[in-house]
C-alpha cells in the first residue's frame, strides 16, 4: 500500500542531511577534508561529493532513497548557483523570490528535505503566495509523500483562483532559453500526477482537465495530454482517450517535450516502439530516459501486455533515477501490482 513517510523520517533527516561548514571569511568556495564543496553562509550548507549522500526518503516499494550522487562538473556549477541563492536570501530575507530560488537550488542538488524546509519557511512568511505551496508540493512528490503534496497543490490552486497566471522562471532552461510553464500549469499538472500515482484516477482527470485549460503552448499541451490520456485509459474511457490525442498526428513544433509527443504518437499507433525507445546493443530495452521508458511500459500495460510492462518498470526502478517522475510512476505501478 502506498504510504506517507515524511513524519517518520524528519528526525533522521535533520540528523543526516545538513552538514555544518567551516567558517569562510571571504565567501570563496572551498572543500572540506572529505572533498565536499563548501558553500559559505550562515546556514553552513555543504554540497555533497559525487557519491550517494544521506538518506532522503523511502520509495513506494520500501527501498531507501539516498541523496543522488552529483558529478564533479555539476557539483561546481550547482554549488555556485546555490551560493548565489543563499546570498540572495541572506541579503533579502523577506523577499519571496529569493527564498524560492534557495529552495529550488537545494532541490537541484538532491537536498529535497532541506528544500521542503525552505519552502515551509516561505509559507510561514508568505502564506498567501501560491508558489511556495506549489514548490513544496513538488518536493513532497519527489519524496513519495503524496498526502501532503495533494494538500499543498490544492491550497495553491485555491490561492491562484481568479488570479492572472504567470510564467515560471526555469531553473534548467531549454535550448532556446524560453521558459514555457506557468504557476497554474505546474499546480494542476503536479496535482494530477499526485492523484494518478495514488490511483485516484477520477481526481487525476479533474486536475488534468483544469491543467489543459492553462496549457497554452504546444509543449504544455503535449505534456498534459500524455498523462490525461493514460488517466482516461485507466478509467476505461478508451474512445475519449483516443480522441484526446488526435492532435498529435499533426505537425507540431516543440521546444522541449518531444519525448512526450513521441509517446502520444506511439499510443496513436503512428510509430513503432523501437523508434521511441530503441533497444540497447545487448538487445534489451534502453531505460536511460525513465520518462520515455515509463510511457512505453504503459503502452504495453494498457494494451494487455502486463509482463513486458512490469519488466520495463522494474528496470526503471533499478536504474537509480529515483527523483525522475518516470521512476516514481514506475514504483507506483509496481506497488499497485503487489496489492
Amino acid at each position: 500500500m502506498l504510504r506517507s513517510v515524511f513524519p517518520a523520517l524528519v528526525l533522521f533527516a535533520l540528523a543526516t542531511s545538513c552538514t555544518r561548514a567551516p567558517n569562510s571569511a571571504d565567501g570563496a568556495l572551498s572543500t572540506d577534508d572529505a572533498g565536499a564543496l563548501v558553500v559559505p553562509g550562515d546556514a553552513g550548507l555543504v554540497v555533497e561529493p559525487a557519491v550517494p549522500g544521506p538518506m532522503e526518503g523511502i520509495s513506494l516499494l520500501g527501498d531507501t532513497l539516498w541523496r543522488p550522487a552529483v558529478s564533479e562538473a555539476a557539483r561546481e556549477r550547482l554549488g555556485n548557483a546555490l551560493r548565489d541563492a543563499q546570498r540572495g536570501a541572506e541579503a533579502a530575507p523577506n523577499d519571496p523570490d529569493s527564498l524560492i530560488w534557495l529552495g529550488r537550488r537545494l532541490a537541484y542538488l538532491g537536498r529535497y528535505r532541506e528544500a521542503v524546509a525552505t519552502f515551509t519557511r516561505g509559507i510561514e512568511q508568505h502564506p498567501n503566495d501560491a508558489r511556495f505551496w506549489r514548490h513544496r508540493g513538488h518536493r513532497f512528490l519527489t519524496l513519495r509523500d503524496m498526502t501532503p503534496a495533494i494538500v499543498d497543490f490544492t491550497r495553491a490552486a485555491e490561492l491562484e483562483r481568479g488570479r492572472t497566471d504567470a510564467i515560471e522562471p526555469d531553473g534548467a532552461p531549454n535550448a532556446a532559453n524560453i521558459p514555457l510553464s506557468t504557476t497554474q500549469f505546474n499546480i494542476w499538472y503536479h496535482l494530477g500526477l499526485a492523484h494518478f500515482l495514488r490511483g485516484d484516477f477520477p481526481a487525476a482527470l479533474r486536475a488534468y482537465d483544469e491543467c489543459l485549460k492553462v496549457s497554452l503552448n504546444p509543449d504544455l499541451k503535449v505534456a498534459t495530454a500524455y498523462w490525461r490520456y493514460m488517466t482516461l485509459r485507466q478509467l476505461g474511457r478508451d474512445a475519449d482517450a483516443r480522441s484526446s490525442i488526435a492532435f498529435a498526428g499533426d505537425s507540431i513544433t516543440l521546444l522541449e517535450n518531444d519525448g512526450y509527443l513521441d509517446l502520444l504518437r506511439l499510443f496513436r499507433g503512428d510509430v513503432d516502439v523501437a523508434s521511441v525507445m530503441p533497444p540497447t546493443p545487448a538487445g534489451t530495452m534502453d531505460v536511460a530516459n525513465s520518462t520515455t521508458a515509463f510511457g512505453v511500459s504503459m503502452w504495453h500495460q494498457l494494451n494487455g501486455r502486463p509482463s513486458p510492462a512490469r519488466e520495463i518498470q522494474t528496470q526503471i526502478v533499478a536504474g537509480g533515477q529515483w527523483a525522475a517522475f518516470g521512476s516514481l510512476a514506475a514504483e507506483a505501478e509496481l506497488a499497485r501490482g503487489r496489492q
